[in-house]
């Protein structure tokens, strides 16, 4: 692993059961990625990729039954080197066919309070996270600069509450609200959407942490509204140099502030490397699901020569019965006679195609 990186996550499975179907959901399955400090990693697929579970994962907010059940997540901060899932096999006795998990008994009590343990010093403190949507995330009985300030107390060595409240101020003003000072006691109910999610990334940003999660952080708000909070975030990232994993199913907002990417497709790692290649249109070397993603979006040359987007074809994967091979043979396009075996009933490793470029595709095999 690269000496610099700041998290490392190696075959993450988090799983949920269905009681219904009486089955497991596959919501991350053998996931593998690392984020290099001061880097902007952009987490992209479609809606049910596994992308915002992997979040979850890493902040040990996964409470449903049974949750992470195993993998490695390690956590590097000046200060810190731990893996966040440290002894938690302990308390969970696995039964698997075929590599399969097919029943899971779990401690759930022991397990809950070894994350805490886990996650005293951590969550909130060294990795923040930015939620999807900030006005279900904050609280509405109590003013935004309430909040900020209680956070700061909580999180950071500031114990003086004129002190945190002075701080809390200073982060409403590089979060670009308008009259910090008047809006520190305005409630959540009183602010726009955009405010409210500048409040969040105030919120976030103020312990100072060394792990930024941003969970489609531009979800529900407007056009031009998202635009701003897109600008807000890069223009942060340029003066704080903060380490980001940034969740979106919108690529051009990856491709204005990552530096890297990764795509997910039924609870898993398709391709990965640099954003700026892996999101090019011009690069012909990626994997079909990518291609497919990145032709699906409007341009400027579909319009002014009206040509039509292309869909991708088929359903999102059911991730409780994933097929032997490929995750997405069924919806490629690109299979041919050659690997349409290998396709079809046995799944590909993760393979470097160049340098710091990865894809999980038998149609790179060579």
């Amino acid at each position: 692993m690269n000496a610099v990186s700041i998290l490392e996550i190696e075959n993450l499975r988090t799983y949920f059961y269905s009681k219904s179907k009486q089955a497991f959901i596959r919501a991350v399955d053998g996931v593998d990625l690392g984020i290099n400090r001061g880097e902007t990693l952009g987490l992209v697929g479609e809606s049910g990729s596994g992308k915002s579970i992997t979040a979850l994962s890493v902040m040990g907010l996964i409470p449903a039954e049974p949750g992470v059940i195993s993998g490695r997540i390690g956590f590097t901060a000046d200060s810190i080197h731990t893996n966040l899932l440290q002894d938690l096999e302990n308390y969970v006795d696995l039964k698997d066919t075929d590599g399969r998990v097919m029943e899971v008994r779990k401690d759930f009590s022991g397990w809950q309070e070894q994350v805490e343990r886990l996650m005293r010093n951590i969550r909130g403190k060294e990795i923040s996270m930015i939620f999807q949507n900030p006005r279900s995330s904050l609280n509405p009985f109590i003013p935004i600069g309430k909040q900020i300030t209680e956070a700061i107390l909580l999180n950071t060595r500031i114990k003086d509450r004129g002190e945190a409240r002075e701080r809390a101020f200073y982060w409403l003003e590089q979060v670009k609200i308008d009259s910090p000072r008047l809006r520190f006691y305005s409630y959540p109910y009183e602010l726009s959407g955009g405010m409210c999610q500048r409040a969040m990334v105030a919120m976030a940003l103020a312990s100072e942490p060394s792990l930024l999660i941003a969970d489609e952080p531009t979800t529900g708000l407007d056009a031009t509204i998202q635009s701003k909070i897109v600008d807000l975030l890069k223009e942060l990232k340029s003066a704080f140099n903060v380490t980001t994993m940034l969740i979106s199913h919108d690529i051009a907002v990856i491709k204005r502030l990552s530096d890297s990417a990764a795509v997910m497709y039924g609870g898993t790692l398709m391709e990965c490397g640099s954003a700026g290649d892996i999101l090019s249109p011009n690069l012909e070397s990626k994997h079909p699901y990518t291609a497919a993603l990145l032709a699906s979006i409007p341009s400027e040359r579909h319009i002014k020569e009206k040509i039509y987007l292309q869909a991708i074809e088929g359903d999102v994967l059911d991730t409780i019965n994933t097929p032997e091979g490929c995750r997405f043979y069924a919806r490629c396009n690109r299979v041919t006679e050659g690997i349409r075996g290998k396709c079809q009933y046995h799944e590909p490793d993760l393979r470097e195609i160049s340098p710091g470029h990865c894809v999980r595709c038998w149609l790179y095999d060579d």
